[in-house]
């Protein structure tokens, strides 16, 4: 299994600059953790820098959200509780299932790229028409 790579495409901004930014920052932290998967040698140091990847992608992803809710909560988003929903179960998944404990590291970057994509898709479609800048 080899991890996934998602590059930033056009469409897949939302119109806001803030969000674009942190959807790109988030993408380009899954490709860093692809990267430490790539150079891997079964050591504790990479392991080490892997973890330290992975909880600064959870930072990044928290910091993210309370940005993206603040902006939909004022540009009255109708389906807020939905996106609240995204969220929890995001949150839920990061802080009890998939964690390096319970996953291998390629697994859990796949995990994480192939939900930040369908997060970032849904928000070009779903949000786009309330975060035009």
């Amino acid at each position: 299994m080899t991890p996934s790579r998602v590059p930033w495409e056009p469409h897949f901004t939302v119109g806001h600059a803030t969000i674009d930014e942190q959807h790109r920052q988030l993408l380009a932290q899954c490709d860093r953790l692809a990267d430490l998967c790539a150079t891997d040698g079964g050591n504790s140091s990479a392991d080490a820098e892997f973890t330290a990847a992975f909880e600064r992608t959870m930072g990044m992803a928290r910091e993210h959200f309370a940005v993206e809710e603040a902006l939909l909560v004022a540009a009255a988003y109708p389906d807020l509780e939905d996106y609240r929903c995204e969220v929890e179960e995001y949150e839920f998944l990061a802080a009890e299932i998939a964690t390096t404990e319970n996953f291998d590291k390629i697994e859990l970057q796949r995990f994480l790229a192939l939900w930040w994509l369908g997060h970032i898709l849904g928000a070009a479609k779903q949000q786009s028409p309330y975060l035009k800048d």
